[in-house]
């Protein structure tokens, strides 16, 4: 957990911290997520930029913000931190990730089945709005808020496989 702030603040916490550092590399911070997997914790630190990234780029991101966070020391347990990119799949998960994405496809799964009774969602993205997503799916337009979303993703690696 982010020291005096409770587990919520552990992501925007060290999201404050490292994004001038990103952004002062000419990167974007795509998203920060702080998840328990088994016994162990990973910090996760998702970048992206115009081009494709390389481990190299990540290896020097992961460089740059070991020491900024150290120095803040906002996280009590040990942890493990990974530098990487959102990749192929990629989770939307602010309302800035939607924008570049209108007209292409994602996947939703809500957290309760809507009226429909549908809790699974995929179609073409028409908008996002104030929290609103609408797709165009296979039996017409369906909006839903992101809130109501347990996750939203891209679906371009469907045909890679």
């Amino acid at each position: 957990m982010a020291k005096g702030n409770g587990g919520k603040n552990t992501v925007r916490t060290v999201e404050q911290l490292v994004r001038p550092v990103v952004e002062g590399m000419g990167l974007r911070l795509w998203d920060v997520r702080f998840e328990k997997e088994g016994p162990d914790w990973f910090l996760r630190i998702f970048i992206d930029r115009d081009t494709p990234l390389d481990t190299d780029t990540c290896e020097a991101v992961s460089r740059a913000i070991d020491p900024v966070i150290d120095a803040a020391d906002p996280i009590d347990q040990s942890y493990y931190m990974e530098v990487g990119s959102p990749g192929l799949g990629r989770r939307l998960t602010r309302p800035e990730h939607f924008g570049p994405y209108v007209g292409q496809k994602i996947a939703a799964r809500l957290i309760r089945p809507n009226a429909d009774g549908a809790r699974e969602l995929e179609g073409t993205l028409l908008a996002f709005a104030d929290g609103l997503v609408t797709l165009e799916g296979p039996a017409g337009p369906v909006t839903f808020t992101l809130a109501d979303a347990s996750f939203a993703k891209l679906c371009d690696d469907e045909d890679l496989f």
